[in-house]
């Protein structure tokens, strides 16, 4: 493996009191994407998105970003350390593959939001489309909005936190990530069953309604969903659920 590029780690603190702004109407994303890559300033106002894709894709470093408008797909895709806040609403994938840090939409996005996240926190302050948490790995997602269908589908760690309603087929083929949701749930999908609240999740919940900044909500108002854990080895009476 290569040794880690210490002038790129050490730009961003350098540059701690710096504000860059770019705007998409003058540079490419491409452009946008390797001015942070480079190191270039650690807190960065992006203006004029235009629904552009990939904007601020791959950050490994505790960048502060703002974006002021709408951005298209995977924006904030594997993000890491770094905290995004988009001004806007977002397309299909946003902080896909996310590994830490915190994304927050103030908006609504489009489907598979957090889609395969292994760490940190995405906060939704709309609603999200299906597939929301698709095959999550330990990031924590909280909606305060509704999510459409198959939200949560084979989600394997993490969280994800639902303050309005909840789509179909919720936690299809869920794995060990918990569901939390306080308004309706359409249905449930395959291996996903009611669980009791306790204790420790009114503490889970309250801690990420706090970090996603809705400490208006009340975490007994949750219900929590998780799996039966009757698809995790092949019996014939199951068949039918594969």
């Amino acid at each position: 493996m290569a040794a880690p590029d210490a002038t790129r780690e050490a730009a961003p603190d350098a540059a701690a009191n710096e504000l860059l702004t770019i705007d998409l109407a003058r540079e490419s994303v491409r452009e946008l994407n390797q001015r942070l890559h480079d190191g270039e300033a650690s807190r960065v106002r992006v203006v004029n998105p235009g629904g552009k894709h990939a904007i601020v894709a791959g950050l490994d470093a505790a960048y502060e970003v703002a974006i002021d408008g709408h951005v298209g797909y995977y924006c904030a895709g594997m993000n890491k350390r770094a905290t995004v806040r988009i001004r806007g609403n977002c397309g299909v994938g946003v902080a896909e593959n996310m590994m830490s840090g915190n994304v927050i939409v103030e908006g609504s996005a489009s489907q598979s939001a957090g889609a395969t996240a292994h760490g940190g926190l995405l906060a939704i302050h709309g609603d999200a489309s299906a597939r929301c948490g698709i095959s999550l790995k330990g990031a924590d997602i909280v909606v305060r909005g509704s999510v459409g269908h198959m939200s949560g589908f084979m989600a394997q760690r993490g969280t994800l936190v639902v303050c309005g309603d909840a789509g179909d087929a919720l936690g299809d083929s869920l794995y060990e990530a918990r569901i939390y949701v306080r308004g309706e749930v359409a249905g449930l999908g395959a291996d996903c069953v009611e669980k009791e609240l306790r204790e420790e999740h009114r503490t889970q919940v309250a801690q990420l309604l706090a970090q996603a900044g809705l400490n208006d909500l009340d975490p007994d108002a949750f219900r929590r969903y998780g799996s039966a854990r009757r698809l995790y080895n092949f019996h014939i009476d199951n068949l039918g659920s594969y």
